[in-house]
């Protein structure tokens, strides 16, 4: 057996499948960031122009602001699939719209900021960087909506994740 808990069905139970994609999410965008990263700090150290001139100092903040909110969101998808996984009295709907949003924002705000960049005029960030603030909601909402869920009393005994678990008896 694989160890994870399938339904009847053999489908994932919901907060298994959430922490899962977060998991796969969190750890791929955060090699793609830091490789990011890398790419940057390569075109500083052989000091690009086309990276670090005057004139591209907008396109630099801009990269810089994507690679840095693009490895934050990827780390707190980690922590997201850890928090799903401790929350057991945390409902299906609320969690899976929590999941939504942050995976949204993971999307939005760096590629916003990395758009913004690509596309500078003078120096002002190109159209990309419309992304940005819905992208700031969409990660506020996650957030919000997690910490609310911590306040949630834990399962008690006799619950497994916030449902009345069978009662078991015994013949005498």
């Amino acid at each position: 057996m694989s160890g994870k808990r399938r339904d009847r069905k053999g489908a994932l139970e919901p907060s298994r499948e959430v922490s899962l994609l977060h998991l796969r999410v969190g750890w791929w965008s955060l090699l793609a960031f830091l490789s990011l990263g890398i790419a940057l700090e390569g075109m500083h150290g052989f000091k690009v122009g086309f990276y670090l001139d005057v004139a591209n100092e907008t396109r630099r903040h801009m990269w810089t602001l994507g690679h840095a909110h693009g490895t934050l969101l990827s780390v707190l998808s980690l922590v997201f699939a850890a928090s799903t996984r401790a929350m057991t009295s945390w409902n299906d709907a609320s969690r899976e719209l929590a999941s939504r949003c942050l995976l949204g924002a993971l999307t939005m705000l760096p590629l916003g900021f990395l758009l913004g960049g690509a596309f500078t005029h003078g120096g002002d960030p190109g159209l990309g960087i419309l992304l940005v603030p819905p992208g700031a909601l969409l990660l506020f909402t996650a957030v919000l909506i997690t910490a609310r869920a911590t306040l949630q009393p834990p399962p008690g005994p006799g619950t497994r994740g916030g449902k009345s678990a069978p009662m078991r008896t015994t013949a005498p």
